[in-house]
């Protein structure tokens, strides 16, 4: 019995070979839209040259993000300001850094940090990751060993964050942050590096690694396109709604500190 073909499909609109990668570490950078499109999407003011490096800042000015592949080692570069709360902090990451993890930091970037307190190691050890002291430094490493999370102490004082993944060829990418990125972000980007589900590659985009596992999908360039745009509206949703709660909220402290002046300057 044939299948009957969607409808929504355009004219002639051929599939697609595409594959499904697991573990999504190992699956290679990816398309860097998926970050970017997600920035602007959420207001983030694009200020990229035309050919060069991609370069995003947030709308108020505070961070920073950066993908450079033309220089060495290349790769992705998060700077965060000093501000009242937080000292500088900066996150960079190498140019095979699955998209998909990075956008677990970058798109927390865009969202209002949650009431609990954040916890880095939670989400591996939720996926069974192996968790443990190694001198002064605590770490943690995934099932199939081919990626790690460590906080390291080093002897001359200084700390870091350090992650990647490596398969047995030694392909694979590293990252660190320094110890003052906010622990949120630090979590959101542990949550999508744990994460089991598995990221798709287009055919010819598919890392040769005998640690990964594929599997191949036919997919319409529409079915593409809607996914990605599902992404992108849901970011201007989220923008658009922070943005009204902010127009509408009512500015009572003014108004009691103007009440309070006009008191005391009638005596």
């Amino acid at each position: 019995m044939k299948k009957k073909q969607w409808q929504g499909w355009g004219p002639g609109e051929q599939a697609e070979q595409h594959y499904l990668v697991q573990p999504r570490a190992l699956a290679g950078g990816g398309d860097v839209r998926h970050v970017s499109e997600f920035l602007r999407a959420s207001g983030w003011r694009d200020k990229s040259k035309t050919g060069g490096p991609l370069f995003m800042e947030s709308p108020d000015r505070t961070v920073r993000v950066a993908y450079d592949p033309y220089v060495l080692p290349g790769g992705w570069t998060i700077h965060g300001r000093a501000d009242g709360a937080s000292g500088e902090w900066s996150a960079h990451l190498g140019r095979q850094a699955p998209v998909e993890i990075v956008a677990g930091l970058t798109d927390a970037l865009t969202r209002p940090r949650s009431a609990h307190a954040p916890n880095v190691w939670a989400p591996l050890q939720e996926q069974n990751w192996h968790t443990r002291f190694e001198g002064e430094h605590y770490v943690a490493t995934s099932p199939d060993s081919t990626a790690w999370m460590q906080y390291r102490r080093n002897p001359d004082g200084t700390a870091m964050w350090w992650t990647g993944a490596q398969d047995k060829q030694g392909n694979g990418w590293t990252a660190h942050f320094t110890p003052n990125t906010p622990m949120h972000l630090v979590q959101a980007f542990s949550t999508e590096l744990a994460s089991p589900d598995p990221v798709m590659r287009p055919r010819g985009r598919v890392p040769h690694s005998a640690q990964i596992r594929t599997w191949s999908v036919s997919v319409k360039p529409s079915q593409l396109s809607t996914w990605q745009q599902a992404r992108i509206t849901a970011a201007r949703a989220a923008t658009w709604a922070r943005n009204s709660a902010r127009s509408t909220r009512p500015r009572t402290t003014a108004r009691a500190h103007a009440a309070g002046d006009s008191t005391r300057t009638r005596r």
